[in-house]
């Protein structure tokens, strides 16, 4: 293997050049900007993207095809370089050979890459480019997640149509189908071609198959807030800080549902494929999506910022009920026998799902265990509980170790000394059908959140103060007060973005001390959101 790369010597290692018709690896003498997206057929059906770079074919398998919707993501897993001359391979690879199966020349063009030092820029975990296919043309982007195998491929700028069912089964190379190469006697067919169909590009704009329509919404059982652990027989689990989602699975249909029905099985690629490689029909699993810091424990800023980061940070779905199985609905069975027929559900799970068990039934020193371990809480389940729908009946409870919530958006004001964008947030709560403005926030932001945050708000721009409890007479004890003058130099918006806040206490005007903001919440209505008051154990 002398004069090869480091990173083509794997992909020699792989493979017997005597069985397989695949090239052999050399390195090039000159340097190009092509792609291709070869479609194989090996034990289970992806898409391999390559784009040439210093000298060889950087290469991701990407389980779900290519993404078409913007801001859409798909898992892409880094394979080992292949040679630049693997950008025309097409046809079989014997089997027992490594990757063995049936490839096809699925789409083929130029890249463009939109940075002046792309290697430097794939090497730091992030790569922008446009594509210049026969299939695909826009804008993508690579972005790797904490494994540094795994990155997602995002489509970025604006979408494109998909190509249809026809077409993604059919070669850019030699217009056959899957099964034609399948069924052809070359084991390669290198720089070969046929004259493409007629009407090839313009059988592209046709569109795939419509998605399975959304699942019949099940509204998730809600804690209640206490003040202190009750008598009783509960088991505690630790509290997550992440997105409360149902899982509904059926095969390879799967949506991630919030609690206002919003599915987040695009964003998050990583747990919707995970889920689906369970191999589950007509299934309900709750749970949450969270974000892990480098001391494992869940945050909600760095769910929330996953996407503004350049290294994503690894993401998991607890699990924590099952709510039907195979279709059987499980709800009136008692908790204990709905989480072990969980954990025995999941025993097969990939890393990204996992098995929320209880942690103990003594509160008191959990508690003292989770505070130093710097968690959120404690959820509390009374063991024999069935699982009630949509109701916050006691039978599930929540302890909180630190003052959060979350709050409504109703305006912001300017942005002062070094700061752009916009200066702090005005935010309240629900009470009886009317916003009440509770404060002034003005911490917890970086940069990006403060651009992406004043581009929502521009999109919200109302002439109204949306605060029913405004202006106010005084500035008040800690400034948060919102006077006539100050009223005028404030921005209002329509009141449907809700944010996540830690604060120091409420005062006795129902006001916040030391709020930080600590994302948006995307999973919960504006109309929703009230004064969370723990009840007396």
């Amino acid at each position: 293997m002398e004069g090869l790369t480091v990173s083509l010597k794997e992909y020699t290692r792989k493979r017997n050049f005597e069985v397989t018709a695949e090239p052999p690896a050399k390195v090039p003498a000159r340097k190009g900007h092509r792609f291709v997206i070869q479609k194989h057929a090996a034990t289970r059906l992806h898409y391999d993207f390559r784009l040439e770079m210093d000298g060889t074919l950087k290469s991701w398998a990407v389980p779900k095809g290519v993404p078409y919707a913007k801001g859409e993501k798909r898992l892409a897993v880094q394979v080992e370089d292949h040679p630049v001359s693997y950008i025309d391979f097409e046809g079989t690879i014997p089997k027992g050979q490594y990757g063995g199966g049936t490839v096809m020349v699925w789409d083929k063009g130029t890249f463009e890459a939109l940075s002046k030092h792309p290697a430097k820029e794939l090497n730091g975990g992030k790569l922008h480019f446009v594509l210049h296919g026969q299939k695909l043309n826009g804008e993508w982007y690579l972005v790797r997640l904490h494994d540094q195998k795994q990155w997602l491929l995002i489509k970025g700028s604006e979408g494109m149509r998909p190509v249809s069912k026809k077409m993604d089964d059919t070669s850019a190379a030699s217009g056959k189908s899957m099964k034609q190469l399948g069924e052809s006697d070359r084991v390669w067919q290198s720089r070969e071609t046929t004259t493409k169909p007629k009407r090839f590009l313009q059988r592209l704009r046709a569109t795939r198959p419509a998605k399975a329509p959304p699942p019949q919404f099940v509204e998730p059982m809600k804690a209640r807030l206490m003040d202190a652990p009750p008598k009783g027989d509960w088991v505690y689990e630790i509290k997550f800080d992440g997105y409360r989602a149902l899982a509904f699975i059926n095969g390879g249909d799967v949506h991630l549902l919030s609690r206002n029905e919003k599915d987040f099985a695009e964003r998050f690629p990583e747990v919707r494929d995970a889920l689906e490689d369970l191999a589950l029909s007509d299934t309900i699993i709750d749970g949450e999506i969270v974000a892990m810091d480098s001391k494992g424990r869940s945050s909600f800023q760095l769910l929330q910022t996953s996407d503004m980061v350049p290294e994503r940070p690894p993401i998991f779905y607890y699990a924590f009920d099952l709510l039907k199985l195979n279709g059987k609905d499980l709800r009136q069975r008692p908790l204990m026998e709905r989480k072990a027929m969980l954990e025995k559900t999941l025993s097969k799970a990939q890393g990204i799902v996992r098995f929320s068990a209880g942690v103990g039934n003594n509160a008191q020193k959990l508690l003292k265990q989770a505070r130093k371990l710097g968690l959120e809480g404690l959820i509390g389940k009374q063991q024999d509980s069935t699982y009630e729908s949509g109701r916050r009946s006691g039978a599930w409870i929540k302890l909180k170790l630190h003052q959060e919530q979350e709050f409504v958006i109703g305006g912001y004001t300017n942005p002062e000394g070094s700061r752009l964008h916009f200066g702090a947030l005005l935010v309240g709560i629900y009470a009886k059908g009317k916003l009440n403005f509770c404060g002034k926030v003005g911490t917890g932001f970086n940069q990006t959140l403060l651009r992406d945050l004043h581009r929502q708000f521009k999109q919200l721009a109302a002439e109204k103060c949306p605060f029913a409890n405004l202006p106010e007479k005084r500035p008040g004890r800690y400034g948060q007060g919102i006077t006539p003058t100050v009223m005028k130099r404030c921005h209002w918006v329509r009141p449907e973005l809700v944010c996540q806040i830690k604060f120091g206490e409420w005062t006795r005007d129902e006001k916040l001390r030391q709020p930080v903001f600590l994302g948006l919440r995307e999973d919960k209505s504006a109309k929703d959101v009230n004064h969370e008051r723990p009840v007396k154990a």
